[in-house]
């Protein structure tokens, strides 16, 4: 009965994060190159990654943009990526159909480039 009482505790402690891990990585986006420009309304620099929601000609859509440390490492820094700027975000989109989600692996704003992920091809 103990057992039974853990067990429920623990399933109950770790299924909601079941979504959440399942959604880093880059299973949940398509492998083709996607591309938006339009400025940012919202943005959100912080672990476990950054999100901008970006207002565009299509509407307005929520962009997945790096680790802090992985914009560190591009310069891509909050005097940079702020409400207001002008982008380009190069990457790919949620392999759900109208889903308006995408990960960034570059952004330009201002005419500079920004490579969150310089490994992999965008």
């Amino acid at each position: 009965m103990r057992f039974r009482h853990q067990l429920s505790a623990f399933l109950l402690g770790v299924l909601p994060l079941g979504p959440a891990i399942g959604h880093h990585g880059w299973a949940w986006a398509t492998d083709e190159e996607f591309q938006l420009a339009g400025v940012a309304r919202q943005v959100r620099n912080g672990n476990p990654h950054g999100m901008m929601m970006l207002a565009t000609a299509s509407g307005v859509w929520r962009v997945e943009i790096g680790q802090p440390w992985r914009n560190a490492q591009a310069g891509l820094t909050d005097a940079v990526l702020k409400p207001g700027a002008r982008l380009v975000v190069h990457g790919h989109r949620s392999a759900r159909k109208g889903e308006r989600l995408m990960k960034a692996e570059r952004l330009v704003i201002a005419g500079k480039s920004y490579n969150l992920y310089p490994d992999r091809p965008s």
